[in-house]
């Protein structure tokens, strides 16, 4: 599917009007047949991509609020399908309706209100996945504040682990620019006042050589280090809404995030899965959509492999007692047979996997001010160390000028 900007000229009774509208269709002869079938004439077709400005407006948790937020008010006095319709027409901005274009060939071509969410390609798997457990439960108004709930909650959690990373970037920034800006100068100037003795200068080049050594590595870690985060947090903000990419991979292989992310997945898909349960959503179906709740390949093979347990008559409790789960919930599971019961212990698990990946960002936070304090450490510790050198060089130049003197 691709995203057309079409001029397309209409009949009227004042004369021709030109207008431009957005279509998203397979190829340009589908668009061609739409705009015939609406009685206008194509002028102009081009492919469309969104802008920098568009996808920074499409990613942003403001607008996912308040699309979600407009669509639970007209869901009051209509379906869900048709509330998000009403919100499409009115909207009059070009580059909002550009964004929603997607949503309305969905809603087009006779999808559901789920699917053209996902087409819109701007909400988390968590956030669909409770949207679409509310749906099926035919619930979706009171579903809609619990996914404003989760995005506001990840939003929370993402300004603090931005605001932490900003700060210790700042501080390594400052250092690193110092020694980068200030290293030559300062070699220069020391290699320019060596010793005159030849066993005090061999002594002074191998001081001022290690500490050339220990500036380079301070400054081309941290520059390396800066560039991966860096990347990082860009790839991961590109592909939201994509359940594995590169990028995922490499940050899941790092222990602790990769548990991090993990805690958070199964937070979010346990959470999802108990309010589909107690909505009366078909088991089968639950646990599928609690497998699309998830972007971390482990957590939706957990569930893939227990909707197949499932089908082949294995209790339910049994299904879902498996790895990757935690003894002690394993335990929980493994006894249940009432559904109530089920939903109970799912949203008891999903609460502790969030206090979970609470902790972890803790410990995430505490460990990098500790990686921070030692760079910090060895980077004034070689400025003292530097101290040093230059003492030993206008001690230098001090007795090459007293014996010239004498």
């Amino acid at each position: 599917m691709q995203q057309w900007l079409v001029e397309i000229a209409y009949e009227t009774r004042t004369g021709a009007k030109k207008v431009t509208e957005a279509f998203f269709l397979p190829t340009i002869d589908d668009v061609r047949a739409a705009v015939t079938k609406k009685g206008g004439y194509v002028l102009n077709v081009r492919p469309y991509s969104r802008s920098p400005l568009e996808r920074l407006l499409a990613k942003s948790t403001w607008w996912q609020v308040r699309l979600l937020r407009g669509i639970q008010f007209r869901t009051q006095t209509a379906s869900p399908g048709v509330a998000l319709w009403k919100i499409i027409q009115a909207e009059d901005n070009p580059r909002r309706q550009n964004i929603l274009a997607p949503a309305r060939e969905a809603l087009t071509r006779g999808l559901g209100v789920i699917e053209a969410l996902k087409a819109l390609n701007i909400f988390d798997h968590g956030t669909l996945a409770i949207l679409a457990g509310s749906e099926q439960a035919n619930k979706l108004s009171e579903g809609i504040p619990h996914a404003i709930q989760s995005i506001t909650e990840k939003r929370k959690n993402t300004r603090a682990v931005v605001g932490t990373l900003a700060w210790l970037g700042f501080d390594v920034f400052s250092i690193v620019s110092s020694l980068w800006a200030g290293k030559g100068m300062v070699l220069s100037w020391f290699r320019d006042n060596r010793p005159v003795d030849p066993v005090e200068r061999e002594s002074f080049d191998l001081v001022v050589n290690n500490l050339e050594i220990i500036w380079d590595v301070l400054i081309w870690v941290a520059v390396s280090f800066g560039v991966i985060m860096a990347w990082c947090v860009f790839s991961f903000w590109i592909n939201r809404g994509k359940k594995d990419w590169p990028t995922a991979r490499f940050v899941r292989i790092i222990p602790l995030i990769g548990s991090y992310l993990r805690d958070l997945a199964f937070a979010d898909s346990m959470m999802a899965a108990a309010r589909m349960i107690r909505g009366r959503v078909q088991i089968d179906i639950a646990l599928n959509q609690s497998e699309e709740a998830s972007s971390v390949p482990e957590v939706g093979e957990y569930w893939r492999e227990a909707s197949k347990n499932l089908d082949r008559g294995i209790g339910l409790g049994v299904a879902l007692d498996r790895k990757p789960l935690r003894r002690s919930e394993r335990l929980e599971l493994a006894g249940l047979s009432d559904l109530g019961q089920v939903a109970t212990v799912m949203e008891s698990i999903a609460e502790m996997r969030a206090s979970s990946a609470r902790t972890r960002h803790k410990f995430i936070v505490w460990i990098a001010f500790a990686l921070t304090g030692v760079f910090l450490a060895v980077a004034f510790g070689s400025a003292i160390y530097a101290l040093t050198v230059m003492n030993m060089s206008m001690d230098s130049m001090m007795g090459g000028l007293m014996q010239g003197a004498m």
